[in-house]
């Protein structure tokens, strides 16, 4: 291993694409530290020493950006606006005609889509600035953990240059992630949620450490072993539908005739039916976190009491029922709109191509709608349980939501690790014809 690394690093072309990403990544976590303008930089570190647990209002983000939100750094929203646009972009698909119409002419009209998720990440980014803000204002960022003042200045001036602060970030790191995909290793959008969230993986592990029993410690690392095994084999497993292609003349060559098949992953959709599911269950917690109590009473609306009691605490069997039922729907959501086997089977009968013992037509989209049906249900139950491990581990051990080895983080690392893995093989192989594993 070590030796397929070292030989990386000797192939010119290969080693400066490696420092450039490792650079880039390098300035990415910098601009996470670096506080927004009129932030007190120590009452921050204050609150987060003595906040328990990061609010499960705030958590995906606050993962996704590498802690930098509850930091209120230049780079607070990560990523997170452009998962958000590139999600909204490709639900359209469905919706807005013109759209599936440029996703359909090739490079030309996905540079088009692409231009568009630029723009709503730049109008999402705007958005988000504005609610953090909003709440940090408020001395709602920390919850009852913290009172200490957040912001040095609460005119408007200075609240419309942090919320200007926090975007131009936010389009830096689309920037940043654009720059790893052309002159890098690829993936850079991915390797930069890889890196969030793996920079919060010494922390979690640390403080499961100092909190817990040395014996907790080993059960973590244990179950994270296992979870990581369980997460790999079920990532690289798909079923591979056999297709065979009719043998035709052109002229005097003949094409065709050869076997191949379609490979239908089990955990087709990824992990943005999780992302999906959260970010549902945080609207209700938004939209009660800015209810306020009755003037004359004093007292909240009976539905703020509801949400406030089953549908913010991830302990809660309710929470977990939602959660798992939220996740278990979007996953057959999401691969309906990006797997259409109506389209699949259009393909396979315009260049002569058939399953064996299925007739070409309807009887293929048919089969084909079967056997994706099928493969979605584990997957759909295997993202439902991966998801609800940290949410175990807080109500079984006591530590924090951001358990490192469960729910997104773990899925996001795994992927992202194989799939750079595979592109840095790959071009090992065009160089050395020897790859990075064996």
């Amino acid at each position: 291993m070590f030796q397929a690394i070292a030989r990386a690093f000797r192939t010119p072309d290969l080693r400066n694409k490696l420092a450039f990403t490792l650079g880039m990544v390098a300035i990415f976590r910098l601009g996470s530290f670096i506080p927004s303008p009129n932030v007190d930089y120590s009452n921050v570190q204050q609150c987060l020493a003595q906040s328990q647990s990061t609010s499960g209002l705030y958590e995906l983000v606050n993962l996704f950006s590498g802690g930098a939100l509850l930091q209120l750094s230049i780079f607070a929203l990560g990523i997170m606006p452009y998962i958000t646009a590139s999600i909204i972009t490709q639900l359209l698909r469905v919706v807005i005609p013109r759209f599936e119409t440029l996703y359909k002419e090739g490079p030309q009209g996905q540079a088009k889509l692409t231009q568009y998720t630029r723009y709503l990440t730049i109008a999402l980014g705007l958005l988000q600035a504005t609610t953090l803000i909003a709440v940090a204002r408020q001395g709602a960022l920390f919850g009852a953990d913290c009172t200490l003042p957040i912001l040095v200045n609460t005119d408007p001036l200075s609240i419309t240059l942090m919320v200007m602060t926090m975007t131009a970030g936010t389009g830096l790191i689309m920037w940043i992630g654009e720059l790893i995909t052309e002159r890098g290793v690829g993936n850079g959008m991915s390797l930069l949620i890889f890196t969030s969230i793996a920079s919060t993986f010494p922390a979690s592990l640390l403080q499961i450490l100092q909190t817990r029993t040395i014996e907790i410690f080993v059960i973590v690392m244990a179950v994270g072993f296992v979870v990581v095994g369980l997460v790999v084999l079920v990532e690289q497993s798909q079923r591979r539908i056999p297709v065979q292609y009719a043998k035709r003349m052109v002229g005097r060559k003949a094409y065709g005739g050869q076997s191949t098949y379609i490979p239908v992953k089990v955990n087709t959709a990824g992990v943005i039916p999780v992302i999906f599911a959260s970010s549902m269950l945080y609207l209700p917690a938004l939209l009660a976190q800015f209810s306020q109590p009755d003037p004359t009473t004093g007292q909240v609306a009976p539905w703020v009491t509801f949400i406030s009691t089953y549908l913010t605490s991830g302990s809660n069997p309710l929470y977990m029922a939602v959660y798992f039922a939220l996740i278990v729907g979007f996953t057959y959501f999401y691969v309906a709109i990006t797997l259409n086997p109506e389209e699949i089977s259009d393909n396979m009968k315009k260049y002569g191509g058939f399953i064996p013992g299925i007739r070409a037509g309807r009887p293929t989209t048919e089969y084909l709608e079967y056997v994706i049906s099928r493969i979605t249900f584990p997957g759909a139950i295997y993202l439902g349980l991966i998801a609800l491990v940290p949410l175990v581990a807080f109500t079984a051990i006591g530590t924090n939501q951001n358990f490192p080895f469960g729910g997104t983080s773990i899925l996001i690392i795994v992927g992202v690790g194989l799939e750079t893995v595979k592109q840095i093989n790959a071009q090992m192989q065009q160089r050395n014809y020897e790859g990075l594993l064996k």
